[in-house]
């Protein structure tokens, strides 16, 4: 029995912006930040995802070091891993394909996966729904990032965002999380506190909405709550943040204790991943919990 299997691309990011010198080549893909988020506060995690050839020892070795189980990754022959070459200016990021590794289908899922709860997070366009269909039936909590699922891609691999195109997906899911612009794709609806709550009304219990540095807003129970931004010693690659956010979050979130605190954790971890290049500082456990019980006495609900 796994806490948390994240169920998306591994990816190899190729990264550049004013605060980094050289572009530097991570491992990269939410199940990658995902997993560690939450492995850092001591969840048993992992993963369905493919790659190809190019995936090398070296990444498979440290994920394994840092406590990720990898027994749902295929290393596909002939095929290449996910890549993208992502350029930021003033924190805003362009994203290119480069590369793009099979799909994740029906039969790369076992039928005899045993999770508490199923994050999925595609980054390319490599979930069919039929598999969101299997992945409900072995979970007691799905979880999605639809970031995949509204991206599209020009000739050159240039990453434009597009509508949802199967809303019937929102019904199937127990914990909801994307950046402002993506939610206003899902939904088609500018309005963010609207955006919110008609993802709620689809049945998620919990929707969640990050904005970098400006923080996040939670919707659970009818209450929208704003989450301050922790604040990193110093700021270089916000690449994964998001997908940290989450994972930590869902790791408090099956300890059961309240959604405002599973926020403030999450915030805690992204703040930690801001702070180093590619996968390279998560933080411990007892300094996410420090900076996530300041962030909890500043938490505030949202006047409606």
């Amino acid at each position: 029995m796994f806490d948390l299997v994240t169920v998306s691309h591994f990816a190899i990011d190729l990264i550049t912006s004013p605060k980094i010198t050289k572009p530097k080549q991570t491992l990269g893909g939410p199940p990658t930040y995902v997993s560690l988020a939450a492995r850092k506060l001591d969840a048993k995690v992992s993963v369905i995802s493919k790659v190809g050839e190019d995936f090398s020892d070296s990444y498979i070795g440290w994920l394994k070091a840092n406590g990720v189980d990898l027994s749902g990754l295929k290393r596909v022959k002939g095929a290449s891993t996910t890549r993208f070459t992502l350029k930021y200016s003033n924190w805003k990021r362009r994203l290119q394909l480069k590369s793009q590794a099979p799909p994740i289908l029906p039969e790369d899922v076992p039928s005899s996966l045993q999770a508490r709860a199923i994050h999925v997070a595609p980054i390319a366009n490599e979930l069919p729904r039929n598999v969101v269909d299997k992945l409900q039936k072995l979970t007691d909590t799905l979880s999605l990032d639809p970031q995949g699922f509204v991206r599209g891609f020009d000739a050159k691999g240039n990453v434009h965002l597009r509508r949802l195109g199967d809303q019937k997906l929102l019904e199937q899911i127990d914990l909801y999380k994307s950046s402002s612009i993506e939610i206003r794709m899902v939904t088609g609806l500018t309005d963010l506190q609207l955006a919110m709550e008609k993802i709620q009304d689809y049945g998620a219990k919990i929707v969640i909405v990050t904005r970098g540095m400006k923080g996040s807003k939670l919707l659970f129970e009818g209450r929208i709550y704003n989450i301050p931004a922790c604040k990193p010693r110093v700021i270089r690659d916000p690449t994964g943040a998001g997908d940290a956010f989450i994972g930590a979050f869902i790791a408090e979130y099956l300890k059961g204790k309240d959604p405002v605190w599973y926020a403030c954790v999450g915030s805690a971890s992204a703040s930690f991943v801001v702070e180093g290049l590619g996968p390279g500082v998560f933080g411990e456990k007892k300094e996410i919990y420090a900076r996530a019980t300041e962030t909890y006495g500043k938490v505030f609900v949202q006047k409606k």
